[in-house]
Order: C-alpha cells, then structure tokens, then sequence
C-alpha cells in the first residue's frame, strides 16, 4: 500500500508562507494563518511541502488505508489557493452562496483572491468545519 504523502513536517510555515513570490497570494496566505488559527485554536504546521494544517485526526478506510490529516488546511497554488475543508461542502449551500467569487471540489474550496470572497462567511465556513470534524473524528483542540 502506498504511503501517505501528506504528513507534519519541520518545515517553517513563516519561512513558506515569506518564500510566496506573488504579493497577493502571500498577503492571502497570512490572513488564512490567522484566520484558521483562530478557528480551530491550533497552530500551523505545514503538511508536506505546500499544505498549511491546522489540528490534526486520524483516519482509516475499509480497505485498511489509513493515515493522518489536518482538520483544516489551505495551499497557496499558482491557479488558486486551495481550502482544504475536510468536512466536506455539501451542508454548506447557505454560506457557499454568500461568499462571493469561488469554486468547489470534493471538499476543495478555490479561491482566486481573498478579496473576492466575504470574510465573515469564509470565517463561519472554516468554524463549521472544524467543528464538524472534530464530532465526527473525537477530536479535541490541544
């Protein structure tokens, strides 16, 4: 079975998040460190080589797969960063549709800009999620 990819590493998340080349996406990326911080009152680690993660569960399949994932993530990409919204999207219609220019996947948020989005409801969005994921996994915050 394949290893997980996607685990804690060392790496400094200022020194990745300062490495960002594009203004925009770093400025982007600082507001989400603290935004998800608040949210899930967890500090930032960094998952891999691009994945800032907030908390962290444990999960297995039914095919014996299992490994370990933030609660709440994002990715500052080229395209879009990337909100990694691990309770899924799909109980959250009401606030997808007030939060302004994005597009979604499988418990992917895609955002352009943080300026294209409503703050608050980004905000209640990740709060949602964390909590979600904290029921659903038995999680505590640290």
């Amino acid at each position: 079975m394949a290893d997980n990819k996607t685990k804690p590493t060392k790496q400094s998340v200022a020194a990745f998040v300062d490495a960002l080349t594009d203004p925009t996406r770093r400025r982007d990326a600082k507001a989400l460190v603290k935004l998800m911080q608040n949210a899930a009152g967890e500090k930032p680690k960094m998952w891999g080589p691009s994945i800032i993660g907030f908390g962290g569960y444990h999960y297995r399949y039914d095919s014996g797969r299992q490994g370990d994932m933030p609660l709440i993530g994002f990715s500052p990409r080229k395209a879009a960063t990337v909100l990694y919204i691990m309770s899924g999207l799909r109980d959250s219609g009401d606030l997808l549709a007030k939060l302004g220019k994005h597009t979604t996947g499988k418990g992917c948020l895609y955002i352009k800009k943080l300026a294209d989005v409503d703050q608050k409801v980004l905000e209640a969005l990740v709060v949602k999620s964390v909590a979600a994921m904290r029921r659903s996994q038995g999680v505590s915050p640290s």
